[in-house]
């Protein structure tokens, strides 16, 4: 049988799992939040911890998990790295500006 009770009960337990993960990694976030780590080290905390989330749900509930294509993964693979890419250096570069130059160009 396709989807006997054992498979549907496995698939709804790991379900709450991702749930309770997403749910406490939510808490972490504004938790940390909270702590003055510098502005440069919140966002870096902050977008780890979205990292972690956002994988956990490609790859449970976007099925990620069970997919064997090499192409998929290749994808993912640059995709995540465009995206540190597209994160950090902006934040490098934001810090050799003095405040007076960043804002001066809004008026």
């Amino acid at each position: 049988m396709a989807g006997s009770d054992a498979d549907i009960s496995k698939h709804v337990k790991m379900y709450l799992g991702v749930f309770a993960a997403l749910f406490l990694c939510t808490i972490l976030t504004v938790a940390v939040s909270t702590v003055h780590l510098g502005h440069t080290n919140n966002v870096i905390v902050a977008l780890v911890i979205a990292s972690f989330k956002a994988s956990l749900v490609a790859l449970i509930f976007m099925h990620l998990k069970w997919e064997s294509s090499k192409i998929i993964w290749i994808t993912l693979g640059l995709c995540a790295i465009a995206f540190s890419i597209l994160m950090i250096v902006p934040m490098l570069t934001a810090n050799g500006f003095p405040a007076s130059t960043v804002f001066s160009t809004w008026g």
